[in-house]
C-alpha cells in the first residue's frame, strides 16, 4: 500500500461522501476549537495539534513500510505549503478573533472561493465562465445574508479585521500554490510534513507569548485536542488537498461557502448558540451557487439537450 492512499481510498468512497465529510469536519473545527481554548492558549493548542498530527501521519507511513520517495525539493515545497495553509492561516485567524466578531471573521474568510477563482485564471489556467461567476456571486450573497443578520452591533477593531484579511490571503495563496506546485502522489506524507512545518513555525511564538502553565489538563482538552488532530488536521486536510487535486481550485474552494452556515449549526449543537431562520434561508443561494460552480457548463448543456429530446 502506498503512503498516499493510506487515508483515502478514493476509488471506493463516493465523491459526495468525501465532500460531505470534508465540509462537516472543517466546519466543526470552529466549535471544537472554542471548547479546547477554554483549557489551552491558542498558539500552544495549534502547536500541539500540528506537531501531533504530523508525527502521527509520518509514523503511520513509516509503519506501513511504504517508501516515501522524498527529495529536498519536495520537503521544501510541502514545508512552505504548511506555513501558508496551516500556520499562517490558523495563526492569523486566532489573533484576529481576539478583536473582531466571529461573524465578520467568517464573512471575510468566506471570500476565499472568490479570490481563489480570480487567481486561478492567470496562475492555474482555469476558465471563468459566466455560470461560474454567477455561482460565486450567489455564494457570496448567501453568506453575506447569514452573517449580516448576526453582527448585531458588535464593534470590530481595524487590527482584527486586518489579521482576518491576512488569514484569508494566506489560505488563498496556499490553495493556489498547492494546486500549482504540490508533488503528485505524496498526499499523505506531504500533509504530514505540512503539519510538522506549521507546528515548528508556531512553537517559538507559543513559547514567547504564552505560558505552558496556563494549560489546564482536563478530559475535555484531551478529547477536543484528539478530535482536532485526528479528524481535522489529518482527515479534513487530506480531504481538502484531495479535492484540490481532483477538482479545480475554483470548484474545490466553492465548498467553503458552506462553512459559515455549517459553523452555525455546530455552534448550536455543541455550544448551544442561537440559530435563526435567516441562517437557514441563507443556505439556499449558497447551495445553488456551489452547484453552478462545481458542475461544468458542458455537462449542464448536455443534460438540457437530453431533456429537450
Amino acid at each position: 500500500m502506498r503512503a498516499a492512499t493510506l487515508p483515502l481510498p478514493a476509488t471506493s468512497i463516493p465523491v459526495s461522501v468525501r465532500i460531505g465529510a470534508f465540509c462537516a469536519l472543517w466546519a466543526s473545527a470552529f466549535s471544537i476549537s472554542k471548547i479546547a481554548l477554554a483549557d489551552c492558549p491558542p498558539f500552544l493548542l495549534l502547536t500541539m495539534r500540528f506537531l501531533l498530527a504530523g508525527a502521527l501521519m509520518l509514523g503511520a507511513a513509516a509503519i506501513s513500510g511504504s517508501p516515501m520517495r522524498l527529495t529536498p525539493r519536495k520537503v521544501f515545497i510541502f514545508a512552505a505549503l504548511g506555513l501558508a495553509n496551516q500556520a499562517a492561516y490558523l495563526g492569523l485567524s486566532n489573533i484576529g478573533l481576539q478583536s473582531v466578531s466571529s461573524g465578520l471573521a467568517a464573512l471575510i474568510i468566506s471570500a476565499n472561493p472568490v479570490l481563489t477563482s480570480l487567481l486561478a485564471v492567470p496562475f492555474l489556467g482555469e476558465k471563468m465562465s459566466r455560470r461560474k461567476a454567477a455561482g460565486l456571486l450567489l455564494g457570496v450573497l448567501g453568506v453575506l445574508f447569514v452573517v449580516t443578520h448576526r453582527l448585531g452591533g458588535v464593534v470590530d477593531h481595524p487590527i482584527g479585521i486586518a489579521f482576518a484579511v491576512a488569514a484569508l490571503i494566506s489560505m488563498v495563496t496556499g490553495t493556489v500554490l498547492f494546486k500549482k506546485f504540490a508533488p503528485a502522489g505524496e498526499l499523505w506524507v506531504g500533509t504530514g510534513i505540512q503539519n510538522l512545518a506549521a507546528g515548528s513555525a508556531l512553537l517559538p511564538f507559543a513559547l514567547t507569548f504564552e505560558q505552558v502553565a496556563d494549560i489546564q489538563p482536563s478530559f475535555r482538552l484531551i478529547v477536543t485536542l484528539g478530535y482536532l488532530v485526528l479528524f481535522v488536521s489529518v482527515l479534513a486536510y487530506v480531504l481538502w488537498f484531495h479535492l484540490l487535486t481532483v477538482f479545480g481550485a475554483t470548484a474545490a474552494s466553492s465548498y467553503h461557502f458552506l462553512m459559515p452556515p455549517l459553523g452555525l449549526l455546530f455552534g448550536w449543537l455543541l455550544l448551544g448558540e442561537r440559530v435563526a431562520i435567516t441562517d437557514l434561508v441563507g443556505i439556499v443561494p449558497v447551495a445553488i451557487g456551489i452547484y453552478l460552480v462545481t458542475h461544468s457548463e458542458d455537462r449542464f448543456k448536455h443534460r438540457f439537450a437530453n431533456i429537450e429530446r
